[in-house]
Parts: C-alpha cells; sequence; structure tokens
C-alpha cells in the first residue's frame, strides 16, 4: 500500500493558490500584480486587491496549471515572469503556442505525468466554457485539471488505493462536458471558479460561475470538498461570496463540504 501524499494549500487570491503535493510544488493561474491596477481591452478588468502573497516570495515552482491566457485575472504581467521561472507550464494548446518556452498544451482528456523527487502525479485537462454557447470565439479556449496521486492502475481514482484526487476547474459556466469529469474520476477537492463574471457591454451574460451553478456543479462531480476561487478582488467578479456558503447550506448534501481557505494561509487538505 502506497500512503497518500500531504496536500496543503495556500490560497493567494482570484484563482491562484500554491499546492504542495508531497514533493510537487504547483501553482494554478499565477495573477501577482499589486493592486489597483487596469487592464483595458473590449472588456476591460479593474483588479481591486492585490495577491496575500507576492511572487517574489514565492518557493521554486515544479509546474503551473494554467486554465488560459487570455485574462489577466488569470495570467497577468507579474505572472508572466512566474511562468518563465517554472519547471513546466501546462495550458490549452493555443496558449501554449503564444507563450512558448516551458509551456505545453493540453487537449480535453490529454495527460501529463510530472515527478518531483518522490512524488510522481498525473494531470488530465478537462472540459471548461468561459462563457454561455456561442461566446466561445470572443472567450477564448480554457482548461480544467485533474491531478490524480499515485499509480493509474484502476479503471477510476476511488479505486486505487493511496490515490488523492483534485480538480481546478478553470474559468467555466455550467455546461454538459463537466458530468463526464465526475463519471470518469473519483474526486477529493474540487477548486471551481465561481464570481459569476459580469461586464456591462454584454449584460446578463456570465462568464463564471454563480452560487447556485457553483452548487448544481458541485452535486455533479460529487467531490467530497469544495473550495471556492475567482470569486474576489476585481471589479467583474461581484457576487457576494455569502451567496456560495448560502447556496451550499440550502442543500443537505453539500452544506458539509464547503471549506473556505483563509489568503495567505497553508492549509493542509486532508
Amino acid at each position: 500500500m502506497t500512503a497518500a501524499p500531504t496536500i496543503t494549500a495556500t490560497y493567494i487570491g482570484t484563482a491562484t493558490v500554491l499546492l504542495r503535493i508531497g514533493e510537487l510544488t504547483v501553482l494554478t493561474d499565477p495573477a501577482f500584480d499589486a493592486a489597483p491596477a487596469d487592464y483595458p481591452a473590449a472588456r476591460p478588468l479593474h483588479r481591486t486587491t492585490g495577491p496575500a502573497l507576492a511572487a517574489d516570495a514565492l518557493p521554486p515552482v515544479d509546474l503551473v496549471l494554467l486554465s488560459h491566457d487570455q485574462h489577466a485575472d488569470n495570467l497577468d504581467r507579474a505572472g508572466r515572469e512566474v511562468l518563465g521561472r517554472a519547471g513546466l507550464v501546462l495550458t490549452t494548446p493555443e496558449a501554449a503556442a503564444r507563450l512558448g518556452g516551458r509551456a505545453q498544451g493540453l487537449a480535453p482528456w490529454e495527460t501529463r505525468t510530472v515527478t518531483a523527487g518522490a512524488t510522481t502525479v498525473t494531470v488530465t485537462a478537462t472540459p471548461a466554457r468561459h462563457g454561455p454557447e456561442g461566446t466561445e470565439q470572443a472567450t477564448g479556449p480554457v482548461t480544467g485539471f485533474v491531478i490524480e496521486t499515485g499509480d493509474r492502475t484502476g479503471d477510476k481514482a476511488g479505486d486505487r488505493t493511496g490515490d488523492r484526487t483534485l480538480y481546478v476547474s478553470g474559468d467555466t459556466v455550467r455546461h454538459d462536458a463537466l458530468a463526464e469529469i465526475g463519471a470518469r474520476f473519483a474526486l477529493d477537492t474540487a477548486f471551481l471558479h465561481f464570481g459569476d463574471a459580469h461586464f456591462p457591454s454584454t449584460g446578463d451574460l456570465a462568464f463564471s460561475l454563480s452560487a447556485a451553478e457553483g452548487a448544481a456543479v458541485a452535486r455533479t462531480l460529487g467531490a467530497r470538498r469544495v473550495i471556492p476561487l475567482h470569486f474576489d478582488s476585481w471589479t467583474h467578479l461581484a457576487e457576494d461570496p455569502a451567496r456560495i456558503t448560502a447556496a451550499f447550506a440550502a442543500d443537505p448534501d453539500l452544506a458539509d463540504r464547503l471549506r473556505w481557505l483563509a489568503p495567505g494561509k497553508e492549509e493542509t487538505l486532508d
């Protein structure tokens, strides 16, 4: 029997989390610019709160999981410098082509094995859609990730001894393809991107999960634990985080699954 590695998570802000999985150090969607900061575009972004940990305080990063490179709340100027120092960057094929260097693109359900010291994980790219159907040309491609520890010797993560399985949704709205993630993997922890992102130029169209949609996705995934990300620090993420708590509390099957991470504090995931 192989013991599951200890996993810790440090919430840095928005979609940026520092994970320590055994001897492997993983960073998601690096956004480290100081606030306030403005990013002109067709849908301008404004950052109101800076990261809980500065980029120069990071340990050496073995792996960056980048859901997409198009938007500054997932990859900003300081975050691009972090990419240049990382051992490996996994992202969409389109982002990898733009970034070059250590970036490698994964199509949905494609996998990579990553090793640091005595720790080996398998990363699988998962479907994500960053807006309502029909907005893909405007938003560009996005990916989520499943991280499995241990040997891939069974048909499903829950059938293997010593495994821990994490899911990072990337910026996505609720759509049918997400159901296959729960069917393929027995998830321990799901990091879901909330915020109910809206922009004045696109009216009622939402570009990330609302509290209600996130709760529905959590039911579909069946993860033991859900950690909210991507709900703060930017003006386009305007939904009160208390609504996330309320949406999970309203469902008896989800009420004990929600866990909030304190910014800047390393916490162990059991």
